[in-house]
């Protein structure tokens, strides 16, 4: 991601959460739902309280507020979300107060 001046933001586990989401790898690590554990791909689309994520020639629309995932960044490092603090639109996420994750 660029920002205006040409300024690039890396991805971090400390900005993860305000970040752009779409195009990142992402597993599963626990859900409610015991058939999406361990599903893992690259996240296409994102909504309020979804993730898309497709796998081959899945696609699989995940519910953030029941899931834990796991994102891999782009340097390697593997990072745990709890889904409930990803709920809201990506464009608010940016706006929020959070103390720590």
């Amino acid at each position: 991601m660029r920002l205006k001046g040409g300024v690039k933001l890396e991805i971090t586990p400390e900005n993860l959460v305000k970040h752009e989401l779409i195009g990142l790898k992402v597993k599963i690590f626990k859900c409610k739902n015991s058939q999406l554990n361990g599903f893992e791909g690259t996240i296409v689309n994102e909504t309020k309280n979804t993730l898309t994520i497709q796998s081959d020639n899945k696609m699989k629309i995940i519910p953030k507020n029941i899931s834990i995932f796991h994102f891999s960044l782009p340097n390697g490092r593997i990072v745990e979300v709890n889904g409930k603090i990803l709920i809201g639109k990506p464009e608010n996420r940016l706006k929020m107060r959070l103390k720590r994750w």
